[in-house]
């Protein structure tokens, strides 16, 4: 029997599962690193840190599994986006990556815009200048840290640092790569326009390539140190969120996938390249040949719940550490306690920025109506809420775009809770699908792996054969209303508070 190896480096830690031919998980394994904050709203990790819990975690999965590596077909990766890893000549890694959700590059955003044009910039890339990009990463380290720029030979995602250490091959792939603006989303290639005007190589870059192709082979030296097998092949892969996709069976027009993660993403597959003037949401390719995705992204989902518990929940971790019960549900069921609503109670979710549809660095977390008689469930649920609030902005934007949306699947760690599936139902007004696998990016960068082994003959035929739905819930009626009323509110307060972030921001600096 064949298998196939999908390696999903997050923001918390990395995962890689073992699958067998028809998506089966058959081990897994996820080992932790750490989130580096030096300063207020700066995020950045340590990549060295990536390739040790990666090795790691592909030598866990060998082990538990017994099966013999040789039968290891393909390995797929998929990973945070947006991170800008920057190298030198030695494939030394040069500064801690920034990543993802990191908001120091406001000024940069500027300069971007200015340097290219507004509307240039949205016609070329699909998207505005925003501080999530690579682009903006990238530029301020040549503003700032002038003495390190002059040093990079490469610059590669987060993924791609992993695929360099399993394969020594500077690659990359088309759905990730179109969230470092700069790239040609149309084209499916390097911008050579963006490039030269933020005076970068096209030759720091890595090769371009389809999701499912094939981009190196595992090496000797990678072997020693992973338990796989040299000269297992490597796939392009994708982006988190584009694996993510595939790993739902979100490659056709219609299905969408509502993601929480500690980012929170609404994703929809289109086949023609759709833009949003006002860059609210953001299109880049997806990990079907030839086809492209849309996507509204919150910053701070399961990040708050998380930031909650970390902060608030003592009682609960200790009893979660006691009874082996994970600390989540133990959150789930205080939230259960609370009436929909949380009592007046509203969260929002802004503790690293936001993107859609604010796209504003500056905006933070609120808690709006708090009372006496709100209690630590309160809280819970409210930040529960408050994220599928956020969720339903960025669904609301794709439907203006005009694309079609007739069925809502929910993944991601939240899609693991009822009571977040059934706040999603409620919120969204639709039924939320959840398919019989919850392993994700994991999933859907084997199938991508599974292609280019030659065990599947397309991407959707692999989705067709793998995915299935497991089971349904619909939204409770009597909610709907109130919630749609909690919403305006909801979408009311950022208005009223845009100023106010902006100065905090200001009186921070």
């Amino acid at each position: 029997m064949s298998f196939l190896i999908g390696i999903d480096l997050g923001t918390s830690g990395v995962k890689t599962v073992l699958f067998d031919e028809a998506g089966k998980p058959v081990a897994s394994s996820t080992v932790e690193y750490p989130l580096y904050q030096p300063n207020l709203g700066w995020a950045e990790q340590d990549p060295e840190e990536w390739w040790r819990g990666t090795c790691e975690s592909i030598n866990n999965v060998m082990l538990k599994s017994g099966v013999d590596k040789r039968e290891v077909k393909g390995v797929g990766l998929s990973g945070q986006m947006h991170g800008a890893v920057l190298l030198d000549k030695d494939d030394k890694v040069l500064r801690n990556a920034i990543i993802w959700c990191d908001q120091r590059s406001a000024d940069e955003c500027v300069q971007i815009t200015d340097l290219i044009g507004r509307e240039r910039l949205i016609e070329i890339t699909a998207n505005p200048a925003l501080t999530g990009f690579t682009a903006s990463k990238i530029m301020w380290v040549k503003n700032n840290e002038p003495q390190i720029f002059e040093k990079v030979a490469k610059i590669l995602l987060p993924k791609d640092y992993i695929r360099l250490r399993l394969t020594g091959e500077y690659a990359t792939e088309v759905s990730d790569a179109s969230g470092m603006q700069l790239m040609n989303i149309a084209k499916r290639e390097w911008s050579t326009e963006v490039l030269d005007k933020l005076g970068i190589s096209t030759s720091m870059l890595g090769k371009m390539y389809e999701s499912q192709e094939v981009t190196g082979k595992v090496t000797s030296s990678a072997a020693d140190q992973t338990g796989l097998n040299a000269g297992t092949i490597v796939v392009g892969g994708a982006g988190d969120q584009a694996a993510g996709a595939v790993g739902n069976g979100i490659v056709k027009s219609g299905i969408v996938s509502s993601t929480i993660g500690t980012s929170g993403v609404v994703f929809a597959y289109t086949d023609k390249l759709t833009i949003d003037p006002l860059g609210r949401v953001h299109t880049f390719c997806h990990a079907v040949p030839n086809t492209y995705h849309v996507m509204g992204v919150t910053q701070g989902a399961g990040l708050s719940l998380k930031w909650f518990r970390d902060n608030f929940c003592m009682e609960e971790m200790m009893t979660s550490e006691l009874s082996d019960i994970d600390v989540y549900k133990l959150l789930d069921a205080e939230a259960e306690t609370i009436k929909p609503c949380s009592d007046g109670l509203i969260y929002l979710p802004y503790l690293m920025g936001e993107r859609t549809p604010h796209l504003d660095p500056n905006a933070k977390g609120v808690f709006f109506g708090l009372t006496a008689k709100h209690t630590k469930p309160h809280f819970i649920r409210s930040i529960m809420e408050g994220v599928t609030f956020s969720l339903r902005d960025c669904l609301e934007i794709i439907k203006e775009m005009g694309v079609d949306i007739s069925e809502v699947r929910a993944s991601g760690g939240g899609g693991k809770s009822g009571i977040w599936r059934q706040m999603q139902a409620d919120v969204f007004g639709t039924n939320i699908n959840r398919i019989r696998s919850d392993e994700g990016p994991a999933l859907g960068v084997a199938i991508l792996a599974g292609v280019g082994a030659g065990i599947y003959d397309s991407v959707p035929q692999a989705c067709e054969d793998v995915i299935k739905v497991k089971d349904t819930l619909a939204p409770i009626d009597d909610r709907i209303n109130k919630y749609d009323d909690f919403y305006k509110l909801y979408t009311k307060l950022y208005k009223s508070l845009k100023d106010d972030f902006t100065q905090l921001s200001t009186i921070l600096k």
